[in-house]
């Protein structure tokens, strides 16, 4: 209002409301004046702006007082303030703190006066209530404290990509500098990764109340907690938000939207109307033509209803914290497909297998860049070998989490077929040298293609004999029964991707009950952290007694898991186990047809010691086929190896590295069926390479009766 209004040169000045507003900085000095200030206490703005606020205190603020300000973000009250002409005013405030952007966290303090103080050479006029209120009304203040309003909903609103921080940054912004209410209401398909309904959304309507925010401690105006479902029939406020197409509206309690919406919803209409709330505006949380929700800021301590103005500023301020909303909900729908899918590739649950006890963790990652590529494996092979494996994408999302599902196929794939360590990691350098030139052909803007790394360790439970490559990745951790744990010194290799290097494998024996434990980079890569000191943590945490691995497993996350870990985890840790020396027996078979029969006897006579009389026949023809086809097509030294395990598992090995393949014989060819009726009789067979040859494998299932006579 202009000073000519309340000079009197327009209308009566005894009948008109002004408020009056100071800005105080952290430092307790006045910034701001406004007119009505000036009215108020008499001070001009260039006698006041610089100078202490305790020279318009009539009374010293106490040390009580001051620890009541400490921490709060809006104040209340009466207090004595000192005209300039000595004497003293009785006013209503409302303090609430700045936090603009280059602000040091001062105060706002208004109020404001129905009629005009006493001044001199003036008759006194009538006095009304001091009525608080939240923003000063001058033409100078209202349009500055728009702005910076709008400054500081673009900085602050959106600092993460979770939907429920952005919908409250939302709130910490306009309470109470806008409202002295207000609430976030989103519809369902949010939070839960559904389609957006069609748009205009009609009534009645469901809504998740996802954030609230008010002035009053407790939240008397809320009529639902964070998390519940409130709904709204089809004459109400949010409701004719949403059906009009996303206009935000401003209504006053004698409306008649309101008196009309009323009799529909009698709780919430009574619980508002019991608040006090005297002015409402209700906008839509509206962006990329999707319909979010409504936002809805209320007024019961402000005295000042809504204006036009105010709606425009509710809808650029809810605009802008809507693209923020939207930015959070696309990520997190793809984040978590990208978790989904990733979870979706790594084993549900190990498999069951004798050769080590295992236990595992996998963690996504906390970051922007959404989940990453990092995978485990454990993999039952040959001969009751088992293969561990750990890897990790480089790169993160939907893509990584792709790329790690091709990879983790290929090396079960190559596993299946018994590669030594070095030369599957050889395979796998060759395919992400593929898939990587794919990705390239079909996206001309990546700069460069992917990498990937990988630990792929061997364990035979029979010789507790453990082969391992890594492709640049971390080196495993090896704990003796003893719990001496330490790195194991294996040749980093190239990470695959690269091409034309070679990796190396390395052979180790491990004492029954000794631990290995492989993990990705995740684990111990942590920015602002000494690696050196992390990696004495994880030796540390593994080498502790624990009851269980699933323990052990948690004692190491709990030592070096970060509140918001930036990269994936993957840990699997594996209990080595042996074979007893009376599970496994092995014959030198002379390269002669004569001693099949021997052969034969030899192994009804084991069979018969384990007590598994039932596979007596199978197993004996079987032997026969095999030790056959190694006397007649391969090279001494010949030998026959039976493992009872799980499985029965019958090998025959030679020196010649030529693998045999199966055939379907004619009617009249005296050979060729050896190997088909191999595969007949036995669940599983196959070929595996060795260094000085190849061994032929078959695996029967062993009943429950004879598993229980063999005990």
């Amino acid at each position: 209002m202009r000073r000519t209004d309340l000079d009197g040169r327009r209308g009566d000045p005894l009948d008109v409301a002004f408020s009056a507003t100071a800005i105080i900085d952290g430092h307790g000095i006045v910034q701001g004046w406004s007119e009505g200030a000036e009215l108020l206490l008499g001070y001009r703005t260039d006698e006041v702006l610089g100078r202490s606020a305790a020279v318009l205190l009539a009374e010293e603020m106490t040390e009580e007082s001051r620890r009541s300000l400490a921490g709060r973000e809006w104040w209340s009250g009466r207090v004595a303030l000192r005209h300039r002409e000595g004497r003293s005013l009785i006013v209503a405030l409302l303090a609430h703190r700045r936090t603009s952007p280059g602000e040091s966290g001062g105060w706002a303090l208004e109020t404001a006066v129905t009629g005009l103080p006493d001044r001199p050479g003036k008759p006194s006029g009538r006095r009304g209530d001091a009525s608080v209120v939240a923003h000063d009304a001058t033409e100078r203040h209202w349009p500055r404290e728009r702005l910076l309003l709008l400054n500081e909903a673009g900085t602050r609103i959106g600092s993460t990509l979770e939907v429920a921080q952005t919908v409250q940054e939302l709130l910490d912004v306009t309470v109470p500098r806008f409202a002295d209410f207000a609430c976030v209401d989103l519809l369902a398909f949010v939070g839960q990764r559904g389609e957006p309904p069609p748009d205009p959304v009609t009534g009645p309507i469901v809504l998740n109340r996802t954030a609230q925010r008010s002035v009053l401690e407790n939240m008397p105006e809320a009529l639902g907690d964070v998390g519940s479902m409130a709904a709204y029939s089809a004459f109400s406020p949010p409701t004719d938000c949403l059906a009009v197409g996303g206009q935000a509206a401003r209504y006053e309690m004698t409306d008649a939207v309101i008196n009309r919406w009323s009799p529909n919803d009698p709780s919430q209409a009574a619980g508002i109307r019991a608040t006090g709330m005297h002015a409402v505006i209700v906008a839509p949380v509206r962006a990329r033509g999707v319909t979010l929700g409504v936002v809805c800021f209320a007024r019961h301590v402000h005295s000042e209803p809504y204006t036009e103005d105010d709606v425009l500023l509710a809808e650029e301020i809810t605009a802008r914290a809507a693209i923020c909303i939207d930015n959070a909900r696309l990520y997190t729908r793809e984040r978590t497909t990208a978790v989904d899918l990733q979870r979706s590739l790594l084993p549900e649950k190990l498999p069951d297998q004798t050769a080590v006890e295992v236990a595992s963790r996998y963690l996504p990652a906390v970051v922007r860049a959404g989940v990453g590529g990092d995978w485990f494996d454990v993999i039952p092979i040959s001969g009751g070998r088992v293969a561990l494996v750990v890897g990790d994408v480089v790169g993160h999302g939907v893509q990584a989490s792709a790329t790690m599902c091709r990879i983790r196929t290929a090396v079960r794939t190559l596993a299946e077929i018994d590669l030594a360590p070095d030369e599957l990691l050889t395979h796998l350098d060759d395919l992400v040298m593929l898939l990587s030139a794919e990705l390239l052909s079909t996206k001309a803007e990546t700069a460069g293609g992917f990498g990937a790394t990988c630990l792929y360790v061997v364990y035979d439970p029979v010789t507790r004999r453990c082969t391992l490559a890594r492709a640049g990745h971390p080196p495993p951790v090896v704990v003796t029964p003893n719990g001496t744990a330490d790195f194991l010194d294996l040749p980093a290799g190239p990470p695959l991707g690269l091409g034309g290097l070679p990796f190396e494998s390395v052979d180790i024996e491990l004492p029954e009950g000794s631990l290995l434990a492989l993990y990705t980079d995740g684990l111990i890569g942590k920015r602002g952290q000494n690696i050196e000191k992390r990696l004495d943590t994880l030796l540390e945490e593994l080498g502790r007694p624990a009851p269980s691995l699933n323990s052990l497993c948690d004692g190491v996350l709990g030592a070096l898991l970060s509140p918001q870990p930036v990269d994936d985890i993957a840990l699997l840790v594996a209990r080595t186990r042996a074979l007893n020396a009376h599970q496994v027996a092995t014959w030198d078979v002379e390269s002669d047809p004569a001693v099949v029969a021997q052969v034969r006897a030899k192994v009804h006579a084991q069979l018969a010691a384990w007590g598994l009389d039932d596979l007596l026949f199978t197993t004996e023809l079987i032997v026969s086929e095999l030790v056959t086809n190694a006397i007649r097509y391969g090279q001494p030294p010949i030998r026959l190896r039976l493992i009872h395990d799980r499985t029965l598992i019958c090998e025959v090995s030679d020196s010649n590295p030529t693998a045999p393949h199966m055939r379907r014989a004619r009617v009249f060819d005296e050979g060729g069926r050896g190997l088909l009726l191999v595969a007949q009789l036995s669940q599983r067979w196959g070929t595996r390479h060795t260094r000085t040859g190849k061994t032929i494998w078959a695996e029967q299932f062993i009943s429950a009766a004879s598993e229980e006579s063999s005990l």
